[in-house]
């Protein structure tokens, strides 16, 4: 009965997922043929076809950073992206993600404070892309005027780094599906450069395969708390 109960899980998932991806390849593949019909209609301008060329470049990047983020998925959970892990500097990873992000935080009116210290073992290039991904994030969510910070505490065995920002409160039925792939709580809110519903689901596989753990904390009465607890020490294993 367990068996069957874990195949009907799977298969569900599966089909979800197809459901899922199906849905976010439409809308920029509607787009295309949309734009490309209105600019075969009649004739246009020279401005006004590079107009159209620049929208589509548009959806070929979203697409394309879609099947680059599955294809790292694929990859990750398969065990073809093995961990690299050595002694990492966290506060120079929190230095250069801020200054990665200073001018969208600018843009946004936002401060960026940066509280990583001391090392960690971890897989650099990893941890990298999971931090960047949950700072992209707060920082698109972040009320304008607040500040985005990335906290480090440490644990017995542990120590957990957080990502801290002030924006809407968050519907708890939300805060257990924000990292499944593709979940978006108000998918009508999809932005140009956004991860395609993937970012959060990219985390949680980076962070697993370090032997950790993510999970959402709403600080009252408008933060939101992403903690990341990780090993300090020894070979990490998927949790």
């Amino acid at each position: 009965n367990g068996m069957l109960a874990r195949l009907d899980d799977s298969v569900q998932r599966l089909s979800q997922f197809s459901a899922d991806l199906a849905h976010e390849i439409r809308t920029p593949l509607h787009n295309l043929l949309g734009s490309n019909s209105l600019a075969l209609n009649q004739s246009r301008s020279p401005a006004e076809y590079q107009d159209v060329l620049a929208s589509n470049i548009e959806e070929y990047e979203r697409l394309n950073r879609m099947a680059e983020n599955l294809m790292f998925l694929a990859r990750a959970e398969h065990g073809q992206r093995p961990l690299h892990l050595h002694p990492v500097n966290l506060q120079d990873v929190g230095q250069e993600l801020c200054d990665y992000f200073d001018a969208l935080a600018e843009d946004r009116q936002l401060r960026l404070d940066n509280q990583l210290h001391g090392t960690l073992t971890a897989d650099l290039h990893l941890l990298q892309r999971a931090l960047s991904n949950l700072l992209a994030n707060a920082v698109r969510h972040a009320e304008p005027g607040s500040t985005v910070r990335l906290l480090r505490r440490d644990e017995p065995g542990y120590c957990w780094i957080g990502v801290h920002n002030t924006g809407p409160t968050i519907d708890p039925q939300h805060l257990n599906k924000l990292f499944d792939r593709f979940y978006r709580i108000d998918p009508s809110r999809a932005e140009p450069g956004d991860s395609g519903g993937l970012g959060l689901a990219i985390v949680k596989e980076i962070v697993e395969r370090h032997g950790g753990q993510v999970g959402l904390v709403q600080v009252l009465p408008h933060g939101l708390r992403v903690r990341v607890l990780l090993p300090l020490a020894g070979n990490p294993q998927p949790a």
